[in-house]
């Protein structure tokens, strides 16, 4: 989980329009992050507010009927995540294969991450074994390279790679689809004038699973582990975090909305820019402000955006300590090496070509197709998209095969975006036949020892 999840969040809601208060507060508990994007509603920080778009035939429908899915359902013990599909209920590829350049990169992060040893100890998951993950990705970023049409691309995967489904959260597929994205805020290197507000470094005597990055508690002079890690109130009250100190906001709600979209890229007064990712949390579990600031009457639900919220902070800052309070969770960053917003396998995610799932259940670093409604640009209308990407990246409300979350890039344009993702829609993993294995294995062995 070392990255940067910009916007390991925003999840989000469309426009002004408003879904019922029982949707909203169900789709809510399983979106993270806030979207910066003006008036738009953020279900990461609200909780609320959220209309979730069913998959259309082609377009996005005026008014959709709003389901009410728990899309957070947790697999049966033992159960797998993925099912494979009979080649005769493959979707359409056409045009999911387009940009090759563009998916070609994000594969040559999935083969670097893949291609390491210490990957090895995430497989096997959901039936798919490490071998048959690095070979998928291998293969298919070799047709992504090579001088075939996209057309030959197509039938070259329908020949070489099974599809495989997620079951989703109803046993039928049906996957609730949300966008991240990495802000840019103002901040300094050291506190001064409006900068006075910090984010911090992970602090020495933390301890987290070396494998899955889990926070397991605080060291102990003795050498033991406290599995009780403070919680945030707690840590910013004590002075333990005192130098850790890693750069200065000029805004406590930026800083905690940092906090919950996970990483971010933050601007000097120099205009240099530097980027801070996830480097772990205190173990505990994420709560939403805007949910607690309804439950105490102080904002109505349909009140809610991030900019409501905004206004109400800065109208009553007593209220910024306790509302934060209750998100017991708190993030700890470290400096980027700057290649770009990092995931969790440590590599660049791309915007609309990088996603997020539950790693317990998914193979990282394979590629998928996603199957759902993502916004257009500014002016553009939601439309259907159907396109291969590769699973990259993790977050903390990303839980269950009913999950994805859709990377959308860095800044307002792309937190704009991420607050206008909420769809359902179909999540599929492209991997290599088992008849394809062998071939592939010795073509990729032949290409390493060659150093290319």
């Amino acid at each position: 989980m070392t990255d940067f999840r910009t916007a390991r969040g925003p999840r989000q809601t469309q426009g002004s329009r408003h879904a019922p208060a029982d949707l909203a507060a169900r789709a809510a508990r399983f979106v993270r992050r806030a979207a910066l994007a003006g008036t738009l509603a953020a279900p990461g920080l609200l909780a609320g507010c959220v209309q979730v778009q069913p998959l259309p035939a082609r377009t996005v429908a005026s008014r959709p009927a709003a389901p009410t899915k728990d899309y957070g359902r947790e697999l049966p013990p033992g159960a797998h995540a993925l099912r494979k599909l009979p080649a005769g209920e493959w979707p359409d590829l056409a045009g999911a294969l387009e940009d090759r350049a563009e998916l070609a990169r994000a594969l040559e992060g999935s083969v670097r991450y893949l291609s390491k040893p210490s990957s090895r100890g995430f497989f096997p998951v959901s039936g798919v074994e490490h071998g048959r993950a690095l070979a998928s990705a291998e293969a298919l970023l070799a047709l992504c390279r090579g001088p075939a049409s996209d057309a030959e691309v197509e039938a070259a995967v329908r020949a070489r790679f099974d599809l495989y489904t997620s079951v989703g959260c109803d046993d039928q597929g049906t996957v609730l689809f949300t966008g991240y994205y990495t802000p840019i805020f103002d901040a300094a290197r050291e506190p001064g004038g409006r900068f006075q507000f910090p984010i911090h470094r992970l602090p020495p005597d933390h301890v987290k699973d070396p494998r899955t990055g889990e926070t397991l508690g605080r060291l102990r002079p003795d050498g033991t582990v406290d599995a009780a890690y403070p919680d945030r109130a707690t840590l910013l009250g004590s002075g333990d975090l005192e130098g850790l100190e890693l750069a200065w906001l000029a805004d406590p709600f930026e800083a905690y909305v940092l906090q919950v979209q996970g990483s971010g890229v933050l601007r000097l007064e120099s205009g240099e820019t530097f980027e801070v990712g996830y480097a772990g949390n205190n173990g505990h579990a994420y709560a939403s402000v805007g949910a607690e600031l309804v439950r105490q009457g102080k904002l109505r639900r349909d009140q809610l955006s991030l900019k409501s919220l905004i206004d109400h902070f800065r109208a009553h800052p007593e209220d910024f300590g306790p509302m934060t309070a209750t998100n017991r969770r708190y993030v700890f960053f470290q400096e980027g090496a700057g290649r770009g917003p990092l995931g969790c396998l440590n590599e660049p995610v791309l915007a609309g070509r990088s996603i997020a799932t539950d790693k317990a259940i998914f193979p990282r670093g394979a590629p998928c197709l996603i199957d759902t409604v993502l916004p257009g640009g500014p002016a553009a209308s939601p439309t259907r998209v159907r396109r291969v990407v590769v699973d990259q990246d993790a977050g903390g409300a990303i839980r269950a095969p009913g999950r994805c979350d859709v990377y959308m890039g860095i800044g307002d344009e792309a937190g704009r975006a991420a607050g206008r993702t909420l769809s359902e829609g179909r999540l599929y993993y492209l991997l290599l036949r088992d008849d394809a294995d062998d071939e592939v294995a010795a073509t990729s062995a032949d290409r390493r020892v060659a150093g290319r």
